[in-house]
Parts: structure tokens; sequence; C-alpha cells
């Protein structure tokens, strides 16, 4: 998939996170790339192939009167991992989402426990066929 296409769908599912939590989204910065360096994946202790996505940056509430004049937070999304892990271009779709929302959760202060206790709710409901899945967020 051309990086375009791809960058619109994090574009994609950033528009479906609820408007009240999107306007949170304060000095952040997200950002799309092949696959994790070398050096993130040797600092993470993790295989490039499986990091998906990764927050970083100081969670929104975290921040104290002396947040300012900071770089922007990251989110990353790598691609190629995301692209091998789906079979199609809806599977693609499906799971930038879900990493992006993932990512997102980790701003807002949700450990990762928290988000697959909130991604399994999702699927669950999804499994049942409730319609849409709703933003864990």
């Amino acid at each position: 998939m051309e990086v375009e296409q791809f960058g619109a769908l994090v574009d994609e599912a950033i528009a479906s996170i609820p408007e009240d939590f999107r306007a949170r989204l304060d000095n952040i910065a997200i950002q799309i790339q092949p696959i994790a360096s070398a050096q993130l994946y040797r600092h993470l202790s993790k295989n490039p192939w499986g990091l998906l996505g990764l927050y970083q940056g100081v969670p929104y509430g975290g921040r104290g009167p002396w947040y300012g004049s900071v770089l922007p937070d990251r989110i990353l999304i790598f691609q190629k991992p995301i692209e091998a892990m789906a079979r199609t271009n809806a599977e693609i779709r499906k799971l930038v989402r879900r990493v992006v929302i993932h990512e997102v959760g980790h701003y807002f202060g949700l450990s990762d426990d928290e988000l697959r206790r909130l991604e399994a709710e999702s699927d669950r409901k999804e499994a049942a066929g409730s319609g849409d899945t709703p933003s864990p967020l």
C-alpha cells in the first residue's frame, strides 16, 4: 500500500475518535514509519515486526502547570508490520484503527492492560453483532 493511502487510513482512524477525546489531543504528532528503527526496537526489547505503534511523551493527565515549551508527543504507526499482519485492505484498515486508538489511549494515560481489556470488550461486542465497533476510549 502506498504511504499516502496508509496515511489516509490513519487520518480516518483519528477522525473516528469521539470529538470530546479528539478535542483534547494537544501537542502531539502522529507519524507513519515503515518499521521501528533498530535503536528503538533494541531499546524496547521488541521484534520490529511485532511493534505496530508506539506512544512517546507525557500522558495528558500527567501534564501539570510546568508543561509547556516542549516538543510534541509522538505516536508512531509502523506500516510494514501492520501490512504483514493483515491479509486484505479491509483488515489493514481495521488494524490501523485499532493501533491508532490503542496509542491514543496511552496518550490519555491508559496502560496496556487497561487497553487490552477494552479491546477484548470491543471484540466481544463486535462478535455478538452489535453493529459498529465502539471506540474503546
